[in-house]
Formats: C-alpha cells, sequence, structure tokens
C-alpha cells in the first residue's frame, strides 16, 4: 500500500489526480525495466489502484506468417504463436509475466526523472485549465521575486507575472508584498501557462470599482468606457439604469469613501468619474471638465470634433502635456481637436474666403452670389450641380433662372474637369488600378503621377511619411495616409484572406477593452 500512499501524497500536494501519478509511475517503472531487458522489447507495467501491487509483462504481438517483422522481441509469427497458444489470432498479444524489478540506482534515478517529469506535466496542465477561464479577473498574490522590475507573483497553486510596464509609476515591490492584479492574458507555452498580471489595464480600475460599488456589481450601473493614465490620471464613464440613482454619487461614496479605495488601490491616481450620455456632444463637454466649453462642431464621416473653448479656458481644457483632451478622446471614441473661439473664428474665416474664391473662380459669379452660396453651407461645386433648382432658388436674392445658371455652370465646370483629368492621365500614363483606388481624389492621383506614383503597386509601395509628402500636410494625414496605403496593399494582393483577418482582429484586440470617460472624483472628491 506504500506505493498508494506516495501517489496519493504527490497528487494532494501538487493539486493533480492520483490516477495520473499513478500512470506516471507505471511508465517510469516501464522505462526501466526496458533499461533491465532490453528496449527493443514490448515492456508494460500495472499497478493494482486497491492493492498497490507492481507487475510487469512482456507483450508480443502475432503477425501473419508472410508478414514483415518489423521487431523479433515484439512480435512473433502465428505458426510459433499456435505451438503454445492454439487459440491465438492475428493481432492478439501473447503476454508474459516478468519477475518483480529490482531497482538499480541509476534505474531508480530514471525512475524518479520521469515520475517527476510527468507529474510537472499534468501540474502545468491543471494550472492551465484553473486560469484559462478567469483572464478579466482580479487576484491577488504574494510577491516571490522581483528582477528589472518585473514581477513573478504566487496566486497559490500558480505563478503570474506581471511585465514592468504593467506596474504604475513609482511602485516599487519587494518580496513578500501583497499585491492586487488583473488577469489580462493566460498563454499555453512549452515551459508551462503563462498567467500574466496588469496593473496599469483600464479594466483593473473598472473591476476595482465593481468590488468597491455594489450598485455596479448589481448592474444598476454600468461601466461604459475607461480610460487611464496610469498613475496620474484616469476618467471613468458610468450609466444608471435606475433614475433614483445618481451613477456619480455611487461612485464616490459617503464622503468619498469607495472612490477613495480605489484611489489608494492604485497609488493616488485621480480619478474623474463622468455620466455617461448618448449624445456625444454633451459627453465629451462633460468630459472634458472642469473646462468651460463654447462649442462643439462634429464631423462624423471622420469620427472627429472641434471643441471651441475661451481662451483662458485653453490650457486647462487641454491639460498637461494633453493629457486632459487625450483622455477625453479614449472616452468618447472621437478625435478631439480643441482650439480658442479666436482661432475657430480665424479658420472659419480662412474657410469662407477659401469656398468663396472656388465659387467665383469655378461659377464666374460676383462676390455677393459666393458669399450667399457659403453661407447657405456649399463646400464644393458638386453640391450645387447636385442640388434641386427649387433648392437653389429658395436662397435669398435667388429664383430659378439664377439657379438654372449657377447649377448650369457647376455641371460645365465638372465636366471640363473630368476631361482635364482624363487628359492628364493619358499624359503621365496613369493605370487604371491607381484611378479606381480608394481614398484620393483626382488632384491626389496627379500629383502622385507627377512624382513618379502611376500603379496601384506604386501606391502600395509607399511609406506613410512619403505620401504625406507628395500630397501635402495640409491635404492629408497620418491616418488618412495609412489608410489610403493599406486599402492598396489589400487591392494589390500582398495579403492572404488568412493574413487580412489575423490583422484585423489584431487591430481590434489593441483598439479595444473599455476605453472610456469621466467627472472629477479624486480621493479629496
Amino acid at each position: 500500500m506504500e506505493i498508494l500512499q506516495v501517489a496519493d501524497a504527490v497528487a494532494r500536494e501538487k493539486g493533480i489526480e492520483q490516477e495520473v501519478v499513478l500512470a506516471a509511475m507505471e511508465e517510469a517503472i516501464q522505462k526501466a525495466g526496458r533499461s533491465k531487458y532490453g528496449h527493443e522489447f514490448d515492456i508494460r507495467v500495472t499497478i493494482n489502484r486497491q492493492s498497490g501491487d507492481i507487475k510487469l509483462f512482456r507483450y508480443q504481438e502475432v503477425i501473419e506468417d508472410d508478414a514483415e517483422m518489423e521487431s523479433e522481441s515484439a512480435q512473433i509469427f502465428l505458426k510459433d504463436a499456435l505451438a503454445t497458444h492454439p487459440d491465438i489470432k492475428v493481432g492478439e498479444f501473447i503476454i508474459e509475466p516478468l519477475p518483480p524489478l529490482d531497482f538499480g540506482r541509476v534505474a531508480a534515478q530514471t525512475a524518479r526523472q520521469v515520475i517527476m517529469q510527468k507529474v510537472r506535466e499534468a501540474e502545468r496542465e491543471r494550472q492551465f485549465e484553473e486560469y484559462k477561464d478567469r483572464v478579466a479577473e482580479i487576484v491577488n498574490g504574494v510577491v516571490k521575486r522581483v528582477e528589472y522590475g518585473n514581477v513573478t507573483v504566487d496566486l497559490g497553486r500558480a505563478e503570474g507575472y506581471i511585465r514592468r510596464d504593467e506596474t504604475l509609476p513609482r511602485e516599487h515591490f519587494k518580496n513578500g508584498d501583497r499585491v492586487r492584479a488583473y488577469i489580462y492574458e493566460v498563454r499555453q507555452e512549452q515551459r508551462g501557462p503563462q498567467i500574466f498580471l496588469s496593473r496599469t489595464h483600464p479594466a483593473f480600475m473598472a473591476k476595482l470599482f465593481q468590488q468597491e460599488v455594489p450598485e455596479i456589481y448589481d448592474g444598476v450601473i454600468e461601466i461604459k468606457a475607461v480610460a487611464r493614465d496610469p498613475g496620474s490620471r484616469a476618467k471613468i464613464a458610468v450609466l444608471s439604469y435606475d433614475n433614483s440613482i445618481d451613477p456619480v454619487g455611487a461612485c464616490v461614496g459617503m464622503r468619498g469613501s469607495r472612490v477613495q479605495a480605489v484611489v489608494n488601490e492604485l497609488q493616488g491616481e485621480k480619478i474623474d468619474i463622468i455620466p455617461w450620455t448618448e449624445d456625444v456632444a454633451s459627453f465629451v463637454v462633460s468630459a472634458l471638465a472642469p473646462a468651460q466649453v463654447a462649442k462643439v462642431v462634429l464631423d462624423e464621416d471622420a469620427h472627429r470634433m472641434d471643441v471651441v473653448v475661451p481662451d483662458e479656458q485653453l490650457s486647462l481644457a487641454i491639460g498637461r502635456r494633453g493629457q486632459n483632451v487625450r483622455l477625453a478622446s479614449i472616452l468618447s471614441g472621437w478625435d478631439i481637436d480643441i482650439m480658442t473661439e479666436a482661432e475657430e473664428s480665424e479658420r472659419r474665416n480662412a474657410e469662407f474666403k477659401t469656398r468663396s474664391a472656388l465659387f467665383m473662380e469655378a461659377l464666374d459669379v460676383d462676390e455677393v452670389i459666393a458669399h450667399l452660396l457659403v453661407i447657405e453651407g456649399f463646400s464644393t461645386i458638386e453640391e450645387i450641380a447636385e442640388t434641386e433648382i427649387t433648392e437653389l432658388a429658395r436662397i435669398e436674392g435667388f429664383d430659378e433662372d439664377v439657379a438654372a445658371e449657377l447649377q448650369n455652370r457647376a455641371e460645365i465646370y465638372i465636366t471640363q474637369k473630368a476631361e482635364e483629368f482624363e487628359k492628364n492621365c493619358k499624359k503621365l500614363k496613369i493605370a487604371d488600378d491607381l484611378i479606381s483606388a480608394q481614398g484620393l481624389t483626382r488632384d491626389m492621383i496627379i500629383t502622385l503621377a507627377e512624382n513618379g506614383v502611376k500603379t496601384l503597386e506604386d501606391l502600395a509601395d509607399l511609406a506613410s511619411d512619403e505620401f504625406i509628402e507628395y500630397i501635402g500636410e495640409e491635404k492629408t494625414d497620418q491616418d488618412h495616409a495609412n489608410t489610403v496605403i493599406m486599402d492598396a496593399r489589400k487591392a494589390a494582393g500582398w495579403f492572404a484572406d488568412e493574413e487580412e483577418e489575423d490583422a484585423a482582429a489584431e487591430e481590434g484586440e489593441d483598439s479595444a477593452l473599455l476605453e472610456g470617460a469621466p467627472q472629477e472624483a479624486s480621493g479629496a472628491a
């Protein structure tokens, strides 16, 4: 019974099944048996699960008389087997018991190594199975080792790792410290399961609030988004599904007790708690608090907004090193440009003059008519050509004759531009695939061709910096350049379907888990 007791003790210590340990013992004894009798023999071992008795057997497979024998020690022809076993059939085994194995020092050491290896493999598998479904949980552990800022944490039945960039700034651990962290990835590797922990992940803050605020745990209040500058400042957007409960007040708690508990865990990180609303403009105004916002202009197509603030509020809205506007942008998911009222007025005047000049030149009209078109919201010649004559005639000072003439001139201008573009394409020998490329205007295509980019392959071969240099910073930006070039590479067949899916999946993971925005409720809230 002693071997069963040993197996039971090992199984309890490592947190694995006793059957796994006994199977490892059988394999170890089998390996020792083959070392003694010869590796060419098919030797198998069984350990009785009730008595603990160990039995060794030699197996010989019965094969056809005309078959090719692969191993004389592990196989036997049917005619030879029938001499001692009259009822034997092809494919069956002749099983012969072997005397108990007397372990020598080397055999015992070999058996021990095999057992420990199998136990380690079973332990790693158990750890992976236990923690793979615990991603997005907060765990507590004890610091076991610190190397170059990377922290190894003893979680009890496994080890977790906090990389240096996943710890808070100015946060230092030493052996024996208790630590709380968020599991953001569990990966099975050759050296065993790797449990990666983080204290800077946005979801870590969300989980801390869930632990401190019962309403969040119960689902009455939902955390819609989180944005963090770890160790410095964070914004969190919350929504209440019960009109009688104030989501900001519930998260702050009596005298700030709830938010203070989270602040203490995050080494004094200031937290703005913001009520979430579907009106993105109102939400961004709240997210930029304490700065006062004068006006918000949305560009839904580009997912960008211009936020106008009084001159004296500019530095407050932007924040130290752009922190306030950056967190608000992450929280809302919109690109935010902050400008003063004077800058906004100057830009509007510049746009007004540019559009007026375009209409005066293209439509051959005087300044008054051009100004009226700009005031009515027209920005391109195409918009004028596509608008109903009755709509144009409603503009103050216009009638149907004026509207029809304007539309006629607009169509003539568009036709001339199209003919000029086609002529330039032939002259510059621009390929059809570049003309049909996504994200390029006619002017951009001509400019690229003048710089030697005449095919889709040429465009795909560009770097974003080269694209911006050719087109001009006033007409494009880094995001647009990257999008155009990536679309060109896909259209040119640079990526296989699987690679595209992998790239898209990686982009989705990078862009997200909990991105959001809040109102100031620091530890002193």
